[in-house]
């Protein structure tokens, strides 16, 4: 028995047509699942499309503001109308506005709490019903070394992602009974292009992140493509309300 493959599931990634999210998407459909990128750049997704399918996989793009009820209900419709079914869920669409708490606006805050926290809400609770009529599924959450440390740049961004690991501890225990595995996954400092604007706008930060990191390096998208197959497969199946830290060794070190 293969515990990591993933041939005849369906999962949908959030924000999936770049960043961790793609890296997240190229290991699914490398462990034979078929994917959805949710995203509301229908350029970049088509681009995310043909990456995936180079790898052998096959993807389709559902365009969605997935901070809107509306839109979330009707992507989790387009999918089973085109995919059958739905098994798994990235909860991966994330922005951030880097302000110091009495700079940042309460606009501001909602569209970082509404992108990162209220996103994952909307669409974990459209797809339940679907997991549940298939007799179980695994939902992925993308929280972040914010929920652990604090950053005086990152107040609504640490805000949400905090919430995104009690969010997801809250869905594990109520939802453990239908046989759906909720988990959170911890980014650390990846090289993408939310990292890349931060390492203009904040001076030192680069070389803060290579010292503190006891690999070296910063992460790359494809160190998710594990992390997303183990999570999503049966290998996990008795894992649930987790927080998981990827991140080269970053939060131990003192």
């Amino acid at each position: 028995m293969n515990f990591f493959d993933l041939s005849g599931r369906v999962g949908i990634v959030t924000g999936g047509n770049g960043g961790i999210g793609l890296g997240m998407a190229k290991g699914l459909v490398q462990a034979g699942a078929t994917v959805a990128i949710v995203a509301r750049n229908e350029a970049k997704s088509q681009q995310a499309i043909q990456d995936l399918e180079r790898l052998g996989g096959k993807a389709i793009s559902v365009l969605a503001d997935v901070a809107r009820e509306d839109d979330v209900a009707s992507m989790v419709k387009t999918v089973v109308a085109k995919l059958g079914r739905v098994d798994i869920l990235v909860n991966n669409a994330g922005t951030n506005i880097r302000k110091v708490p009495q700079d940042l606006s309460l606009p501001e805050w909602h569209q970082v709490i509404d992108t990162n926290l209220t996103s994952a809400f909307l669409c974990s609770k459209a797809v339940y019903p679907e997991m549940k009529k298939a007799g179980g599924g695994k939902i992925l959450n993308n929280g972040s070394m914010m929920s652990i440390f604090g950053a005086s740049f990152a107040p609504a961004y640490a805000a949400s992602k905090g919430g995104m690991v009690q969010l997801t501890k809250a869905m594990a225990t109520a939802w453990a009974k239908d046989n759906i595995q909720v988990n959170c996954f911890l980014p650390g400092w990846i090289d993408t292009e939310l990292t890349q604007g931060a390492r203009k706008q904040i001076e030192g930060l680069h070389d803060k992140v290579l010292a503190r990191t006891p690999m070296g390096r910063w992460g790359h998208i494809d160190d998710f493509a594990g992390i997303a197959v183990f999570l999503a497969s049966s290998a996990s199946n008795f894992i649930t309300g987790t927080a998981i830290p990827v991140d080269g060794g970053y939060s131990v070190m003192g």
